[in-house]
């Protein structure tokens, strides 16, 4: 393969800089720039100087010798002092010895082209180095770890049995197979579809990890929302004030429970008004509690309108325990003393999130959509059967289906598809 190099680490000043170069030659650039005589042994850290032309830097150089390797190509890695200017003199000279600038993702797309790494593996190391929380990671980790094209091999391997089934079937009809062939292939396609629709189910949770629960916190004015705000935030985010109307708009913060992020919106107080931009503020308002995954209704002057919930998991909350009584909460708190703050938190986990989505590993719509497709597919190919239709019949859905699981580990992707996958990584990675 072409020799590539990039510097890994990010611009600026640091401890340390990684520029990588991978492909043919590579050890041939590392040992006319690392002046140290040593024995290229692979995988062994050596200490020594690199010479980028104009000057020096004392550093690290590792070679790994193909296949065994991230990129599953002959690479080179040399750690030297942070700052830019040594990375950048390191990587000018590597150029100037046969080596090209590497696009954006090209070291993970070269690991994708030649087998170290399935597609889904890759977009799970784009979901850690993304991560905004500790379930982002953790979630990104499992996807990395192939999980899911495990999953998906297994899945293909039921479904390959079918069509081996079918084929013998077609192929040897005195044999007599067609009622075993057709009782192994319902049973085969039935428990794709059951794996298929547990790993859909784990999407809605997967969006939540990504995108973070948006939490909407609404009342009538008054009721302490604001306050409650800045109490979950630890910080002074929002304007509080005694005044009727004060929150104008939809004030934004995030928090983290658990290790998932929460997005906690602020918004006007819901009443009818004559003041023109108070009507604008409670609008948005309503808009945000309509595409929130949870909201925290404070109860002071009635019950949530039903009508702009849209289905949204809802905690009911007393607020000012400390001066008011409120009854029918689910929990009662003070923003002020921090009385049932906890308690609070604890709900907003559960009702938002949910203790049973740990281990999510769906998050990405390419994976959800690729699977969908393979689910529909297959419960075309199970009433079919049930149908009692010809089997080469449903042995195209049962093919369609295995596509669609291809889509998902990147054997089946087109190249715009995966093209597009790489070109959202850094350069460098």
């Amino acid at each position: 393969m072409e020799l590539i190099s990039a510097i890994a680490t990010p611009k600026g000043k640091g401890g340390v800089a990684i520029v990588r170069i991978s492909g043919d030659g590579a050890l041939e650039v590392a040992k006319k720039m690392f002046l140290k005589k040593v024995g290229w042994a692979p995988n062994t850290l050596y200490a020594g100087e690199i010479d980028c032309g104009v000057f020096r830097d004392f550093g690290m150089c590792v070679y790994f010798r193909a296949p065994k390797s991230f990129t599953g190509e002959d690479v080179v890695e040399f750690q030297c002092h942070g700052g830019s200017e040594i990375a950048r003199g390191i990587f000018e000279k590597s150029c100037s010895l046969g080596a090209r600038p590497a696009e954006r993702g090209e070291f993970t797309k070269r690991a994708f082209l030649n087998g170290k790494l399935s597609l889904s593996a890759a977009e799970g190391m784009a979901d850690m180095i993304n991560a905004e929380s500790e379930a982002e990671v953790r979630a990104g980790y499992t996807l990395y770890g192939e999980k899911l094209s495990e999953e998906g091999k297994r899945l293909s391997a039921l479904l390959l049995e079918c069509l081996a089934k079918i084929d013998a079937d077609l192929d040897y009809p005195e044999e007599d197979l067609e009622e075993t062939t057709v009782g192994e292939s319902l049973s085969r396609l039935e428990e794709a579809e059951t794996s298929l629709t547990r790993l859909l189910n784990q999407y809605r949770a997967g969006k939540k990890i990504k995108n973070g629960v948006a939490v909407a916190l609404c009342g009538v004015p008054n009721a302490g929302k604001s306050t409650l705000f800045n109490a979950l935030l630890g910080y002074d985010r929002a304007i509080v004030s005694q005044i009727a109307g004060t929150t104008r708009d939809v004030v934004e913060g995030d928090i983290e429970i658990q290790g998932v992020r929460f997005r906690i919106y602020d918004t006007a107080g819901l009443r009818e008004s004559d003041d023109e931009i108070e009507r604008f503020g409670i609008a948005r308002a309503e808009k945000t509690i309509r595409s929130a995954d949870l909201v925290l209704w404070l109860k002071e002057g009635g019950e949530p309108p039903d009508e702009i919930l849209n289905g949204a998991a809802i905690v009911t909350v007393g607020a000012k325990c400390d001066i008011r009584n409120h009854t029918d909460c689910d929990v009662l708190v003070s923003a002020l003393t921090g009385e049932g703050m906890e308690r609070l938190r604890e709900l907003i986990y559960e009702r938002g999130y949910g203790k049973e989505n740990d281990g999510v590993y769906l998050m990405e719509e390419r994976h959800f959509r690729a699977l969908s497709a393979a689910k529909e597919k297959v419960g075309k190919a199970i009433g079919a059967i049930r149908e009692g239709m010809p089997a080469e019949l449903y042995a195209e859905d049962i093919s369609a289906a295995l596509n669609a699981l291809g889509q998902v580990s990147g054997t089946t992707a087109s190249e715009a598809v995966v093209n597009e996958i790489f070109e959202k990584f850094c350069v460098g990675k």
